[in-house]
């Protein structure tokens, strides 16, 4: 279990780069926490990565993220990773409760909705975004409607936080890798 293996996993099985730059982005918040929580960064980072690695292949609820966490525990990844991957889709009936799992499902819907605000912004970054206009994207339904706002406000409460200081914590740990996820500007 290292970021390698689950590397060569994640591409093995998802082409699409937005898609992989989504799992770049949880990865990056999933880094920020374990560090918050004093947890261990690589293996945090490794649930980030592969939390999404088969939705490509099986985007149903009935298949994902079931399929992927077969893989996963063929490969002979540890129970903690394969419990945290199914915690991260509310409907997979595993609810998070360790630190690692909610923290993935906090970071998962926001890390995305973070990525559309900085998309529609003139300057394209996540560098200058600030948390006031993710708020404001929040309260427009119409907006990224795919993204659910219950999930990103049940997430925030399981970590403990204020809103604002989930947005600023995973806009800060996307921050590190915005060249990677082409949100560095224009």
């Amino acid at each position: 279990m290292n970021r390698q293996e689950a590397w060569d996993l994640m591409t093995e099985y998802t082409k699409s780069e937005n898609l992989r730059k989504h799992m770049f982005a949880v990865e990056a918040a999933m880094r920020f926490y374990a560090k918050k929580f004093g947890e261990n960064e690589e293996k945090w980072a490794v649930v980030g990565l592969l939390h999404d690695f088969d939705y490509e292949q099986h985007p149903t609820p009935e298949e994902h993220p079931f399929v992927g966490v077969k893989i996963l525990q063929e490969k002979g990844y540890p129970e903690e990773i394969t419990r945290a991957i199914l915690s991260h889709a509310d409907y997979s009936g595993v609810v998070p409760e360790s630190n690692m799992e909610k923290a993935l499902f906090a970071v998962d819907e926001l890390s995305g909705f973070i990525v559309a605000v900085s998309l529609v912004r003139p300057s394209k970054s996540l560098l200058d975004l600030k948390v006031k206009s993710v708020k404001k994207k929040l309260k427009t339904k119409a907006f990224a409607a795919n993204v659910s706002r219950e999930d990103i406000q049940k997430g925030t409460e399981m970590l403990g936080l204020t809103l604002e200081e989930h947005i600023q914590n995973v806009i800060d740990a996307m921050k590190t890798i915005a060249g990677d996820l082409g949100l560095a500007g224009n």
